[in-house]
């Protein structure tokens, strides 16, 4: 019976001129006729295709989708089912495969032709990284949401700063790596936003990520995504920070404080422009720009083991500095009519001018928390502002950098001690330390912990 099937003349035209590959398995699984798409796709003879089992040439992870469909197939009479394919020469193909049952000559057969659905399948696959990457990037975009609306310029006209901005000018241009070094609280954020708006990739997103507010464990796969399952508490698929920064811009702030062991990933990254997420073998490509920033001198980080040289020097290729603000007094008058301005109208409290007097106890004071103290400072003066003249709280000086050489962690410590202790200790919500300070509560409790901050050692 198999053989007057498989060469009945009408039989064989009909299956060679149906699109696809048109087949027909008897009950038994086996291949009694088939078109002649079929030995094209599959580079097999007629003797290679003979009586061939239902799941001889599928894909081996398909095999029981494909002999339970078959088995379905005689009992309600159609099949339609997705599988995959593996040809003589290894090639692995997608292919839709629809059919029914029929009755010829007493017997009962499947009937029925594969379409290959390789490029269609190869596009849904695109579509689902594609809103993967978009659900991933809204998810960052939420997160670097400024919720006090500041609008954050680069603002003065001191010298320093303006060689700081021909700085900027000059490496913009260009896809060179920059690492911006400063004390806390300068504008090293702003610095790096600038290069990356002047750049050719300012269409492109800028991807900040603070390498001290991520604990140690988890920035791997911050940065370069996980898979699902890759460890325990890895539920879905994640897509990492360089990902997202694809043809635009990473910042990586406080980059000395990037575990030693994920240091070879990131240089492999400067180097290759290619990583791996966690829990997979597949190399993704990226062109990335990394700009990064730091308010420790990386060299002592390299003398105590703590940061590789070789990492250091890849990311410093463009160093720019930025001056603290006791070194560039020219700029407080400016600043501070700035951001009263801005937050004037944020708070909806109308400041019409600064006294002489808070100006002039402003630009006495040495500024340990530089901009980002003299906004904070302006912001709580606003806010307590009795009529229109801005007058701010009592400054007191520590002593001179100079003369004491303490180190900048001190001085970070003393500043989070001060806010802490006005705050009564209260990191979180309205009025509590990380809103005055503009930070992440996470991120503060991260330097708290760093810095060896105990509310027992203050009481």
């Amino acid at each position: 019976m198999k053989n007057k099937l498989r060469d009945n003349v009408p039989y064989k035209v009909i299956l060679d001129s149906m699109p696809g590959m048109a087949f027909i398995y008897n009950r038994d699984g086996e291949l009694i006729a088939w078109g002649k798409n079929v030995n094209k796709v599959l580079g097999c003879s007629d003797e290679e295709l003979q009586d061939k089992f239902v799941t001889h040439f599928i894909y081996k992870d398909d095999q029981e989708k494909i002999l339970n469909a078959f088995q379905n197939a005689f009992t309600y009479g159609v099949v339609d089912v997705e599988y995959r394919v593996v040809t003589k020469q290894g090639a692995v193909l997608d292919f839709f495969v629809s059919g029914a049952t029929a009755i010829i000559e007493g017997d009962e057969y499947l009937l029925g032709t594969a379409l290959d659905i390789s490029e269609i399948v190869s596009a849904r696959k695109k579509i689902v990284e594609l809103n993967e990457l978009l659900k991933a990037e809204i998810i960052y975009l939420k997160d670097q949401i400024e919720i006090s609306g500041i609008d954050h310029q680069i603002v003065g006209e001191s010298e320093s700063l303006k060689y700081t901005l021909f700085r900027i000018k000059q490496v913009a241009p260009t896809d060179a790596s920059v690492l911006i070094e400063g004390e806390t609280g300068t504008g090293k954020e702003l610095v790096a936003r600038a290069v990356h708006e002047k750049s050719k990739r300012k269409d492109k997103p800028f991807v900040k990520v603070n390498c001290a507010s991520i604990p140690d464990n988890l920035i791997e796969s911050e940065l370069f995504g996980h898979e699902k399952g890759a460890f325990t508490s890895a539920v879905e698929k994640q897509i990492g920070r360089f990902e997202i920064a694809n043809g635009g811009t990473i910042f990586l702030d406080e980059i000395g404080e990037l575990p030693i062991n994920v240091q070879p990933k990131l240089l492999h990254i400067l180097q290759q422009g290619e990583f791996e997420r966690i829990g997979s073998s597949k190399t993704i490509k990226t062109d990335v720009r990394v700009i990064a920033a730091t308010n420790k001198k990386l060299e002592d980080e390299i003398k105590k083991g703590k940061f590789r040289s070789d990492l250091y020097y890849r990311l410093c290729v463009f160093p720019i500095s930025v001056t603290p603000l006791r070194e560039r007094k020219t700029d407080i008058p400016l600043l501070a009519e700035h951001y009263t301005k801005i937050l004037s109208e944020k708070l909806n409290k109308p400041i019409r001018a600064i006294s002489k007097k808070s100006m002039q106890q402003m630009m006495n004071y040495n500024w340990p928390g530089n901009v980002r103290e003299l906004i904070n400072m302006i912001e709580r003066a606003i806010i307590t502002a009795q009529n229109k003249i801005l007058k701010v709280e009592p400054l007191t000086n520590t002593k001179a950098i100079s003369d004491q050489f303490i180190p900048l962690e001190e001085f970070e410590k003393k500043y989070l001690v001060d806010v802490l202790q006005k705050t009564h200790w209260k990191i979180f919500g309205e009025g509590g330390a990380a809103s005055i300070l503009k930070i992440n509560p996470d991120t503060l409790r991260s330097k708290i912990r760093k810095l060896g901050i105990k509310k027992t050692m203050f009481e």
